[in-house]
């Protein structure tokens, strides 16, 4: 394939792997307008996924993204670990510029929320469509609350 069809089909979204090695060579670059250049095509990659990592997020490895980036906020102040497996319509949002410090070998379950200053310890699974404002430790598993039934009356007094 020649550079142009490369760049085409990468700005579409369609290699994840490409967007990884932009991602950690922006990382790890020093000079702002490399890293301008770099943020541009992968937020055009991320946005063709349907999702958002922001420019100062920073990941320890490569994530595992069994479904990409469908769906998946990362702030821009978030740090994450290791080998870390996050799925669908996951939220790892900030509050006052502050973001999750997620763990080495987590798992963050479909619809996950986790946001502000919070630490989610090593080897953490956090369960699908689980809100979670405070720290986990270690090893620990979330799971989302209980769900309620409301049963409405149907009594037509006005």
């Amino acid at each position: 394939m020649s550079f142009r069809t490369d760049i085409l089909t990468w700005s579409k979204g369609d290699l994840m792997e490409t967007y990884w090695k932009v991602f950690f060579k922006r990382q790890n670059c020093q000079t702002g307008w490399k890293i301008d250049l770099m943020t541009v095509f992968l937020n055009r990659s991320a946005n063709k996924h349907g999702g958002y990592i922001g420019k100062g997020a920073w990941f320890k490895s490569r994530p595992r993204l069994p479904h990409g980036l469908h769906g998946i906020f990362i702030s821009r102040y978030a740090r994450i670990g290791e080998e870390c497996w996050i799925y669908q319509n996951v939220t790892i949002g900030e509050i006052h510029g502050k973001a999750p410090i997620i763990g080495d070998h987590c798992l963050i379950g479909a619809g996950a929320v986790l946001v502000g200053e919070i630490t989610i310890g090593d080897g953490a699974k956090i369960g699908a469509g689980a809100v979670v404002r405070q720290n986990v430790p270690a090893k620990a598993t979330v799971l989302a609350g209980e769900p309620q039934i409301l049963i409405r009356s149907s009594r037509k007094d006005v």
